[in-house]
């Protein structure tokens, strides 16, 4: 575990493209007032709403706390929650003339009701999606080019595709080149991305895929990691699996098994995944082999996990976790 806090330090500046959808995920905190006479539901005294980048904005800003130099690449409305996006990414210091501002664009947006009382853990109520609609064909051709520019010179290329309907594989294609790193996290079109270094589905994704259940069968794991893997034409496959830990399958190496890092007592999956694929690309950026990337990825989402929210994962945090490790 020491050799990784030299890999850690490879981090600094490496620029990596983000082509994703963003979305923005909105928090609304109350606190329990009373039960409404109106219907059988929770009065609540509204607290404070926040505003964080969500999807591939939430990779974008992992990267970052990292000590990346990320390149966002995508689609936000001209509406409130696309230029709460652009001003937390600029509060970054990140460039955001990558990502096109379309007026017939709706900025994807998940808003989560919390309620708790005062002193006490708030827990979501309800969630509630807007926006999203695929983009139009002026603004796909927009981002088209700026992906062209934003590769140019990149240390890597991750792909964050949430199914809106801007980023497919069609555009990644455009952008493949030998010397050009490229990771992706597809939650719907994962088996339509081929030929690129890696992917980091979650065991559900790979059993959608797939056609059968996994669960705790490690026959079954060994046999879709590796069917998919053939299938992907991919150079490694790292399969996240809750509280079981992840997976990782490489052409001519052994599956290396990961147990999860931390307690399985897990506070909070939001967004865990965008924090692991942004810790694996960008170690693989800094030289790491795969099974060092992936052990890095590893100590990131058990991290992330045990925070409420959408919240990134920091450099002291992951180097703090390999003295954990190590000790």
């Amino acid at each position: 575990m020491s050799d990784l806090h030299e890999w850690i330090r490879n981090f600094q500046g490496k620029r990596v493209v983000v082509f994703g959808d963003l979305v923005a995920d909105v928090f609304v905190y109350g606190e329990i007032s009373r039960i409404s006479r109106e219907a059988p539901v929770l009065v609540l005294n509204h607290r404070e709403t926040q505003v964080v980048p969500g999807g591939g904005g939430n990779a974008i800003h992992n990267l970052r706390t990292l000590g990346a130099d990320p390149v966002p690449v995508g689609v936000v409305g001209d509406d409130a929650e696309g230029r709460q996006l652009l001003e937390f990414f600029a509060n970054l210091d990140i460039d955001v003339s990558g990502i096109h501002v379309s007026k017939s664009h709706r900025t994807p947006a998940k808003m989560r009701i919390l309620a708790g009382a005062v002193h006490s853990q708030r827990q979501q109520v309800v969630r509630l999606d807007s926006g999203g609609p695929p983009a139009g064909d002026k603004a796909r051709a927009a981002v088209g080019r700026k992906l062209q520019r934003a590769v140019r010179g990149a240390d890597a290329l991750l792909v964050s595709d949430y199914g809106y309907g801007l980023v497919c594989p069609q555009m990644v294609e455009t952008v493949r080149g030998k010397s050009l790193r490229i990771t992706v996290d597809s939650r719907f079109s994962l088996d339509q991305y081929v030929g690129l270094t890696a992917a980091t589905p979650n065991e559900p994704e790979v059993e959608a895929v797939m056609g059968f259940a996994i669960g705790t069968d490690l026959r079954k794991l060994e046999t879709a990691g590796r069917t998919l893997l053939r299938k992907l034409k991919h150079e490694a496959l790292l399969i996240t699996r809750g509280k079981d830990g992840m997976a990782l399958f490489e052409k001519g190496r052994k599956t290396t098994l990961i147990p999860i890092h931390g307690t399985d007592e897990i506070a909070d999956v939001t967004g865990a995944g965008d924090t692991v694929i942004a810790t694996f690309t960008l170690a693989l950026t800094a030289g790491c082999s795969f099974v060092d990337a992936a052990r890095l990825a590893n100590l990131a989402g058990g991290i992330v996990v045990m925070k409420h929210g959408t919240r990134p994962v920091l450099r002291q945090e992951l180097e703090a976790a390999i003295e954990t490790e190590n000790a």
